[in-house]
């Protein structure tokens, strides 16, 4: 299976800009012969909702997102947005394949501490469960559920082989606590030797106030080794091959 890793820039606020190069990224993709296309957290609306005036929300089933999905044909689709989920909203983000969807994962653990403020704009999710693939399981991480433990157990508890991190991460926030790159690398390649999983972990470019996205998008296989790794700073299309035969194998 051939995965590509967009490494996007959304641009805040704009859905009709970020599903247009979502669509130009996810035609690229599967000209390049991605079987899977994956997109940063909040990748069709920008991370920073509340500072946008108007409803950015939008079901999974919204003709966007399902058009999304039509335009990856047979490949396998994962994109963040904000979710209308009826009586609350949610960040999101959603799996199709074969242009129908499949599962949405909700993040579950909304960082409400320095300058993040999600719990004012998001609800939490409830639940984290793998989801079935034409390849083999998988399970969405959203961000700050990879920080987590009891998550990416549960989810390989539960049948998951790739785990895929969609993320926002925005480097130099506390830097005299912690490098984000650095921890990211670090959890990222533990969490594929502990759980003899692929991690992809997709991180967005560019900057929205006081948030700087550093991007580092890469892959890493069952035995904890990076195998795909895009630059940081810019956008890029990455690709990596993943052999769901190495997982078993290797567990």
């Amino acid at each position: 299976m051939r995965v590509a890793l967009v490494q996007s820039h959304p641009v805040l606020g704009d859905l009709d800009a970020n599903a247009a190069a979502a669509q130009e990224a996810i035609e690229e993709a599967t000209a390049g012969g991605a079987g899977l296309v994956v997109f940063p957290e909040l990748a069709l609306t920008g991370y920073a909702v509340g500072e946008v005036d108007g409803d950015l929300t939008r079901r999974a089933s919204d003709p966007v997102l399902l058009g999304l999905a039509a335009a990856a044909g047979d490949a396998g689709v994962l994109i963040g947005f904000h979710e209308d989920g009826g009586r609350s909203n949610y960040n999101a983000a959603a799996y199709y394949e074969g242009g129908r969807l499949v599962h949405v994962h909700r993040k579950l653990y909304l960082p409400n501490y320095g300058i993040f403020d999600e719990r004012k704009h998001f609800s939490p999710g409830q639940t984290m469960r793998a989801f079935a693939t034409r390849w083999g399981g998988m399970a969405t991480l959203i961000c700050n559920d990879a920080w987590q433990p009891q998550l990416p157990f549960l989810a390989v508890q539960d049948g998951a082989q790739v785990l895929l991190v969609p993320t926002a991460s925005a480097q130099s926030l506390f830097p005299q606590h912690y490098d984000a790159v650095e921890y990211w690398r670090d959890l990222t390649r533990f969490y594929g030797r502990m759980y003899q999983s692929y991690v992809v972990f997709v991180n967005r470019v560019g900057v929205e106030g006081d948030l700087h996205f550093w991007g580092g998008s890469h892959v890493v296989d069952p035995w904890g080794e990076v195998v795909a790794a895009a630059p940081e700073e810019r956008e890029a299309l990455v690709y990596a091959d993943l052999d769901l035969d190495r997982v078993r194998h290797r567990r």
